[in-house]
């Protein structure tokens, strides 16, 4: 019976973290606070999406999450309504790539890190970020939200060792203590098998 829930995010990160990463993400369970967790082992991995909150975009997320085919980079050049501007407004190039990071990400990763920082989500030895992105992100831009993690939690007792981004077609891993980035690509046949064992709750 597919399981189409509020947990189905969770089970893609996991099901995508222990395809893609190995065993390290093999005994994750979902709980809450964080939502991926590895009690015996100390892990636990907060699971979030970085999108506007519109119906239409959810369901546009879930769409490329089927597998079916993949939107291409030209294709989906110009999503500025995803960044939290009006519909129909046109920006240069520069103030595209202001708003690139300014919403909703920026606001996610701020949020996320406010609270592991202040002790929301428990004293695990090791905290991750799995950030779901409905928007193409280029390498350059991906480091830009590292170093913007990094900085924003630097004198926090608790903090994220690792940020996963998702868009579906690649997993970004950032190793924030080593200020380093790891790309890992997803072909259309995983997608397919991430999104259809995540549905199932398997």
């Amino acid at each position: 019976m597919p399981k189409f829930d509020t947990c189905f995010f969770e089970r893609y990160a996991k099901i995508t973290l222990e395809t893609l990463l190995g065993k390290k993400y093999s005994q994750l369970i979902n709980e809450d606070r964080p939502d991926l967790q590895d009690p015996i082992h100390g892990l636990g991995i907060e699971v979030t999406r970085a999108m506007r909150e519109d119906k239409q975009v959810a369901q546009s997320l879930i769409e490329e999450m089927k597998g079916t085919s993949f939107t291409t980079a030209i294709d989906r050049s110009f999503r500025h309504y995803t960044f939290g501007l009006q519909k129909d407004v046109y920006i240069n190039s520069l103030e595209y790539d202001y708003w690139k990071i300014a919403f909703p990400l920026q606001r996610i990763l701020k949020s996320k890190i406010d609270k592991v920082g202040n002790g929301f989500y428990g004293d695990f030895q090791e905290f991750g970020l799995y950030v779901f992105s409905k928007d193409d992100m280029n390498l350059e831009e991906i480091r830009t939200a590292m170093n913007y993690t990094i900085d924003l939690q630097q004198n926090q007792k608790y903090q994220y060792q690792e940020l996963f981004i998702s868009q579906i077609q690649a997993l970004s891993v950032c190793y924030l203590q080593e200020q380093k980035i790891q790309q890992y690509a997803i072909d259309l046949t995983q997608a397919r098998q991430f999104y259809e064992q995540a549905l199932k709750g398997e």
